[in-house]
């Protein structure tokens, strides 16, 4: 009966698909993990045996063309670049048939690196020094010794180090990493980028790959010359690299805080053709929001029940997405 009288567009977002690690051995961010192998494979059967699964590229081809789309339609997106997605996910989709598209930021291709958010997880946990102290964020605290108030923590400097300036965040992370002694200059097995003759594998075998910008900054928190040239820089390498022009793009973070009205203009001005962020909710008019399609997020605990009902009735079961500033508006208008 949903199909039939609201035909919205579901995209779901996922980072990582990985056996779930104990939580007390693992050394990066759990809020990363989306799900484990054998539960990827049974919600992309279920997704297979009751949806309609469409590739991005023929959403923005409908779109063009004015035409609708089919009912039940679900896009199936990841961000990032973990090698996970390639050695864990592809091969279950593959096997499967079913279509996806892979957001890379190109620059931690390039070089390997962990992502510095994952980075910053990494160094708050395994960190000697006796306070945690960071004056960007008007932080001053006892680094607790239990890992789970590690993991609070610093899921708290998270939260708030996105309200500064993109690269005062990048800078922040990098002055930690030298006081602490705890340089992000290797490929850790936990958490590491694809490389790029996985990415091109991947998308010869017809798995789309969009951008995830360059450095995975917050784009709506750089100036307009600094953001315009990652987005820029991100299509143009991964023209390059991949040989087709790239039409997808993924805003880094991708909350209200991480793009706006300028950032979805130099998008398309930039020659992509769609864009998703990461604000929780279905698509009913897709053509009125292209730039800033919403996602669901699939998150590590969900059962088999709790993600059959989220994509079934998403306005019900998903998450709700906190709301820091305007464009939650914006992309509604």
């Amino acid at each position: 009966m949903r199909s039939w009288w609201q035909r919205d567009l579901r995209i779901l977002a996922y980072h990582r698909v990985m056996p779930l690690p104990d939580p007390a051995t693992f050394d990066f961010d759990l809020e990363l993990i989306s799900t484990s192998p054998d539960r990827f494979r049974a919600q992309m059967l279920h997704v297979k045996q009751h949806f309609t699964p469409l590739r991005l590229s023929d959403v923005a081809a409908a779109l063009n063309k004015g035409d609708p789309l089919p009912p039940d339609a679900v896009a199936i997106t990841f961000d990032d670049g973990y090698d996970d997605n390639y050695r864990i996910a592809y091969p279950i989709l593959r096997e499967l048939g079913i279509p996806a598209t892979f957001f890379v930021s190109t620059g931690h291709i390039d070089t390997g690196k962990p992502f510095g958010y994952d980075w910053l997880v990494h160094m708050i946990l395994l960190a000697t020094a006796p306070r945690l102290v960071l004056p960007e964020i008007g932080m001053d605290v006892p680094m607790p010794q239990g890992r789970d108030l590690r993991r609070s923590l610093a899921g708290t400097v998270l939260k708030n180090m996105k309200s500064i300036d993109a690269l005062k965040q990048e800078a922040m992370i990098a002055r930690l990493e030298q006081e602490w002694g705890m340089p992000n200059d290797g490929r850790p097995e936990d958490c590491r980028p694809m490389t790029w003759d996985q990415v091109r594998e991947m998308h010869a075998d017809g798995f789309e790959i969009g951008s995830h910008g360059v450095h995975h900054r917050m784009l709506a928190k750089m100036s307009s010359a600094q953001m315009t040239d990652e987005v820029r820089q991100s299509k143009a390498t991964l023209d390059r690299e991949l040989g087709a022009p790239a039409t997808l793009m993924s805003y880094p973070v991708g909350g209200d805080r991480a793009f706006d009205e300028a950032v979805m203009n130099a998008t398309r001005d930039t020659g992509f053709e769609l864009a998703v962020c990461y604000i929780c909710g279905t698509n009913p008019r897709p053509a009125s929001n292209r730039y800033a399609l919403f996602r669901l997020p699939v998150e590590r605990m969900m059962g088999p029940g709790w993600f059959a009902a989220m994509v079934a009735l998403p306005s019900l079961v998903s998450y709700p997405t906190v709301n820091y500033g305007p464009a939650h508006e914006q992309v509604h208008a």
